[in-house]
């Protein structure tokens, strides 16, 4: 290999290291914002659950700080992050969440959504108890 496909070759691969560092750090952002709003609702603590809601998704309750105490949502163990630029989907025992991200970072648009696989065809394969 010449010292040209060498230089093509290590590029590729810090370029590979710092694109699988930044995706990483996104799931890190997306999944410690899911965690800290199922637990602030979880705990009772529905003003901190609240502001970490999409504007959308707390206009939606009728009152936020009561209703989303009483959705039922609770923490739970990630069992999966995707992030697709905005958007992203965290899978938590027993809850999917689904956030997007706005200038001020990562805010939850649904939450307490149960997958219908009856219904996918729809376009609409969640259940969501919280949703824009």
């Amino acid at each position: 290999m010449g010292i040209r496909a060498t230089a093509v070759v290590c590029l590729g691969l810090v370029t590979a290291q710092v694109t699988a560092g930044c995706a990483s750090a996104e799931d890190t952002s997306v999944a410690a914002t899911a965690q800290r709003f199922l637990s602030a609702a979880g705990d009772g603590r529905g003003g901190p659950a609240c502001l970490l809601l999409a504007p959308e998704a707390a206009r939606s309750l009728d009152d936020c700080e009561k209703d989303i105490v009483s959705a039922g949502l609770r923490s739970g163990a990630i069992r999966g992050v995707d992030v697709w630029g905005d958007e992203a989907r965290v899978r938590v025992d027993g809850d999917t969440l689904f956030l997007h991200r706005f200038p001020d970072g990562w805010r939850v648009r649904a939450a307490g959504c149960r997958p219908r696989p009856d219904q996918s065809y729809t376009g609409q394969p969640y259940e969501c108890e919280v949703r824009t």
